[in-house]
């Protein structure tokens, strides 16, 4: 079995991370070979001079993988902003043969790979080439992650669609609650993406607290990291 996905999402914050650290924790705790990558990372934190990507960290942790954090993530960056600026103010040109010879490598060496991406679908990772792009370069299936709340239907379909034009394959899309904020929508958002997309919704995670140790339990993971494998 090698399986590989590439986690997007319909804007930043939308829990990419979360969603995809949930999935590696799952798929480790039932005994798959699980990879991860986070290939750009910007907004990292400097210490003892050195970059901290907390995302590429997260997955790593989640994993259980000894995979060096270099390779997991081959670029990252200081500054809060889309990839190809962040690249840009550091004097950094990202090159998408170097992301995919670590992708190679990792997937090599395991038997399903996450990768993360940044932002979404049309965050600029060069001054040419979007993340859409790095996905189709990679030659994997990608799975969408939505944050469930007023206009994620908009979100979603522009994504989904957009997807559908530029030649990827869509293995399905997550909604991913992050507020607990009152939102009639919320009862809505996965029969109407269902309808309008008709792909498979391959879960729908409710609202937790992130600090909160394993807060959904087993359960929802396991079962989204079932529908994958």
């Amino acid at each position: 079995m090698k399986k590989a996905y590439f986690i997007t999402a319909t804007d930043t914050g939308a829990g990419k991370t979360f969603i995809t650290a949930g999935i590696a924790e799952a798929l480790r705790r039932n005994g798959i070979n699980i990879g991860v990558m986070k290939p750009v990372e910007s907004g990292c934190a400097l210490k003892d001079g050195r970059l901290i990507p907390e995302d590429a960290l997260k997955l790593k942790d989640a994993s259980g993988t000894d995979d060096a954090l270099d390779i997991i993530n081959p670029y990252r960056f200081r500054e809060p902003v889309a990839p190809n600026i962040a690249a840009r103010l550091e004097g950094v040109e990202i090159d998408f043969e170097k992301i995919k010879n670590c992708f190679e490598t990792l997937r090599a060496a395991h038997d399903v790979m996450l990768v993360e991406g940044a932002g979404g679908l049309l965050a600029p990772v060069t001054d040419k080439k979007t993340i859409g792009d790095l996905i189709a370069y990679l030659d994997i299936p990608l799975i969408i992650v939505a944050n469930s709340k007023l206009g994620v239907i908009n979100h979603t379909l522009l994504t989904f669609r957009h997807a559908i034009d530029i030649g990827l394959t869509v293995e399905g899309i997550v909604l991913n609650r992050t507020s607990d904020l009152k939102d009639q929508s919320v009862s809505f958002n996965r029969s109407e993406i269902e309808r309008l997309t008709s792909m498979p919704l391959l879960s729908d995670i409710p609202f937790t607290k992130k600090e909160t140790p394993n807060p959904l339990g087993l359960g929802v993971f396991d079962q989204l990291a079932k529908a994958l494998i």
